[in-house]
């Protein structure tokens, strides 16, 4: 798929439109209790039920080449805020680094110092916080034998510094070490080759995490399946090694159907049993589908220990068809719905059409509400 091209400088003109598109008036943000006051979950079940349901701060901090390059304005209070208030529980935060370093992969101090400041905003407002190592230039889109130790290097490089940073963070922190690894061949099944790299990839994010010490020693992890799709982590991905139990996750993105939910050259804008002209809507990826993907990841990672965050899935208005607004919330809240009930955290994939990046304010109301209130 080309899911991935929704960070790049060149986004689909859907994506681009969606924060001029999507209008109306909202509450305005309320001041909410300090994120201390959120005990420190007991396990992984509390964690992920905790953390549900998160949004992303996309098209932001991982834009490039700087923060603002892609519409949005540098993160506030406001805005984490604004999301605590809709009901998110936590942010996901993509990030780049690449911008930001020297020739060594030393990321710059004030970029390091700024990433920290977004995190405490994150955390001032009751939220739980995932930062990772996002699309960048795709320098990790290459899981073969003789791009891995370069990129192995580069990786342990990267978070051995983050990690060090936020050493002193608790639990309502989580880092997660790439993202969707592969994408430029999200369908087609990984060769062993690829899959093998992958895995290994997500070893060196674990192991150079751990070695920072601190509470880096026991932190939450979130590792990916190639290309984060849901079937490749069934076949392909391996959890990695640790040094302390229960504290792994693995990260898939939903975006089904394509054609439906991302692709804004399609005229398909109908979904699910609701669905009334077969020309508008497709035949697969409806509510049984839904529910077979999420129990699978609840059967093979949940049930045995490991957390699953869905750390992107979304769908979105297509302007020339203005009438899926309706079916955009039936998907919303279907989908959400089965995501938690499986007990995997939901996170959409928003780039500022849902809270107004610079009050805060709700900018859908409707879908908000049928993204939290599926969750409750």
């Amino acid at each position: 798929m080309i899911r991935h091209l929704r960070t790049r400088s060149a986004l689909p003109a859907l994506l681009l439109a969606m924060t001029a598109l999507v209008a109306g008036c909202a509450a305005t943000p309320q001041a909410t209790a300090p994120l201390a006051s959120i005990p420190a979950p007991a396990s992984m079940a509390e964690l992920t039920a905790q953390m549900t349901p998160g949004i992303n701060l996309g098209n932001t901090m991982e834009a490039l080449p700087n923060e603002t390059a892609w519409g949005n304005p540098v993160p506030s209070q406001a805005v984490m805020d604004g999301f605590r208030a809709a009901g998110f529980r936590s942010v996901r935060i993509p990030l780049a680094w690449r911008p930001y370093e020297d020739a060594n992969h030393q990321i710059d101090a004030k970029w390091m110092a700024h990433v920290r400041q977004v995190v405490d905003q994150a955390r001032r407002a009751g939220l739980y916080v995932m930062i990772n190592t996002h699309w960048d230039g795709g320098w990790m889109n290459h899981p073969t034998y003789d791009h891995q130790a370069q990129i192995q290097a580069q990786l342990a490089t990267y978070w051995r510094q983050i990690a060090t940073a936020f050493a002193d963070d608790d639990e309502h922190l989580l880092f997660a070490g790439s993202n969707e690894v592969g994408v430029e061949n999200s369908v087609a099944p990984p060769t062993p080759e690829q899959a093998a790299v992958q895995n290994a990839f997500n070893q060196t994010f674990v192991d150079t995490v751990r070695a920072t010490g601190g509470r880096n020693a026991t932190r939450y992890l979130v590792v990916q399946s190639f290309s984060t799709n849901i079937g490749h982590a069934i076949q392909f991905s391996t959890v990695p090694k640790d040094t302390v139990p229960g504290r792994l996750l693995m990260e898939v993105h939903y975006y089904d159907p394509y054609n439906f939910t991302i692709n804004d050259k399609s005229k398909v804008w109908q979904w699910g049993k609701r669905a009334t002209d077969p020309a508008a809507s497709d035949p697969w990826a409806d509510e049984p589908w839904v529910d077979k993907q999420f129990a699978s990841m609840k059967t093979h990672y949940v049930d045995r220990g490991v957390g699953v965050i869905v750390g992107e899935y979304g769908a979105y208005a297509k302007p020339e068809f203005p009438d899926s607004a309706p079916y955009i919330r039936d998907w919303a809240r279907y989908v959400t719905g089965a995501i938690a009930r499986n007990g995997l955290v939901p996170m959409w994939w928003d780039i500022g059409a849902l809270v107004d990046r610079r009050t805060g304010a709700q900018k859908d109301p409707e879908l908000i509400q049928a993204i939290v209130g599926a969750t409750k």
